[in-house]
């Protein structure tokens, strides 16, 4: 006699998993950060210039990282990647298709030391006194050798700047505001004490970009740098005062664009691979187990909303490699159902029941799932603690799919199945693949 109750049970649970399916689609599509691989954006590989003997190389490449995430972050990117590599090369992979490359590189690879310069600097004979009148008259920047510079004290540095902000002046040109600390109000109120009527360089970069006379003192502690180009480049120089200077020079050893369209073709030839491949991976099932081919379906449907919402929680990034951690994982979710109904076959041929034959599969393929998975585990945790990167990203989202497979598989699986057999609706073992 039919067991009408289970068969209804059995029946909302696969509709709930076929029912989740789709708004949890849509939410992964909407949710899903994507990396540079998928998205487009920036790649930049830096290198840290040789540094003095009494400086600590490891800690500039350090600080120089902590700098550059803050004006990654201001830059607005998300899910930016910042990694060191070596000794002193640092990995930067900025994700987004609206991403402008110049700009990027201006920001981050900027050393950004503002210095400002006393009127003696203009005694020292290679100094060239043309460069106040041009960048006065002619309104251009002009570089100062570094020799001068390091033959001169400066009143005051990047270092003594409290905030840093763009606008325009009356006249509706560009300029940037900066607010001193106040050891840095102190120091700016004495040195425009000392200097009225005689020009004050600020010097960002080697560059003299601005040197105007002192009129009389200043003590509000505000100042403002002026001759700066257009609002972006304000905002930018801004923007790098605030997050400070780079200790150490980096150079660019290399930069890619990766192009929105090449983004989304490897994003739409991966949807359709990992398609094919889970396409055929059900299509083997249901040909080859039959009725708990069709339930290792459901289960791969529920691994599927597990696996994502899990990733998503997370604030995963979803790459190239991430997406081949999810393929694998799916094989080895279905290499778990696999090895459970072959179990169940082996009891149906030995003419045990199907109830008994279920409970007897499950039983003997747990401790071979479980190695089996663990043993993946072991690698995908050497994977995550050595790797770094992408390959990181893979060993996530390999060991999330792996945690979730043996849920759905060991879970899931058993609990369809058995519910199945207890509706008595199946009794010949032709519907097992038998």
């Amino acid at each position: 006699m039919i067991k009408w109750n289970k068969f209804f049970l059995l029946i909302v649970i696969l509709a709930l998993v076929v029912g989740l399916l789709y708004p949890t689609s849509s939410y992964v599509r909407d949710n899903a950060n994507l990396g540079l691989d998928l998205a487009g954006g920036v790649y930049v590989l830096l290198e840290a210039e040789d540094v003095d003997d009494e400086v600590d190389e490891d800690d500039a490449v350090e600080r120089a990282m902590t700098v550059i995430r803050s004006r990654v972050d201001e830059l607005g990117v998300s899910e930016p990647v910042l990694q060191r590599e070596g000794r002193n090369r640092i990995r930067i992979e900025l994700a987004g298709e609206d991403l402008d490359r110049d700009e990027a590189m201006e920001v981050i690879g900027r050393t950004a030391q503002l210095k400002f310069f006393g009127p003696e600097i203009l005694d020292d004979p290679d100094f060239d006194a043309d460069v106040i009148r041009e960048v006065e008259e002619e309104e251009q920047t002009e570089v100062i050798s570094q020799e001068v510079l390091d033959r001169h004290e400066p009143l005051l540095t990047g270092d003594d700047l409290a905030d840093a902000s763009a606008s325009y002046d009356p006249q509706g040109r560009p300029f940037v505001g900066i607010e001193f600390t106040s050891e840095g109000r102190d120091k700016f109120a004495e040195a425009t004490t000392q200097y009225v009527n005689q020009p004050i360089l600020m010097v960002l970069d080697n560059e003299v970009i601005s040197a105007p006379n002192v009129n009389e003192p200043i003590t509000g502690g505000n100042a403002s740098i002026e001759n700066v180009g257009d609002i972006s480049e304000a905002s930018n120089i801004a923007l790098m005062l605030r997050t400070g200077a780079l200790p150490v020079t980096l150079n660019e050893l290399e930069t890619r664009t990766v192009g929105p369209t090449l983004g989304a073709e490897l994003l739409d030839n991966s949807v359709v691979a990992a398609s094919i491949g889970l396409g055929l991976v059900l299509l083997f099932m249901v040909a080859f187990y039959r009725l708990p081919g069709i339930m290792s379906c459901f289960a791969l449907g529920l691994y599927l909303i597990i696996l994502f919402m899990v990733l998503i929680g997370i604030g995963a990034t979803f790459t190239l490699p991430g997406i081949a951690g999810l393929v694998l994982s799916i094989g080895m979710a279905v290499d778990a159902n696999v090895i459970i109904f072959e179990r169940i076959k082996e009891e149906l041929r030995d003419k045990k029941t199907l109830r008994t034959s279920v409970d007897s599969g499950f039983k003997k393929a747990l401790s071979t799932i479980l190695d089996s998975n663990v043993t993946t585990l072991i690698g995908a945790s050497i994977l995550f603690y050595f790797g770094t990167g992408p390959v990181r990203g893979f060993a996530v989202t390999l060991t999330i799919g792996i945690l979730a497979s043996m849920f759905t598989a060991i879970i899931f699986s058993k609990f369809i199945l058995k519910t199945l057999v207890q509706t008595r609706m199946v009794k010949n073992t032709k519907y097992f693949g038998v």
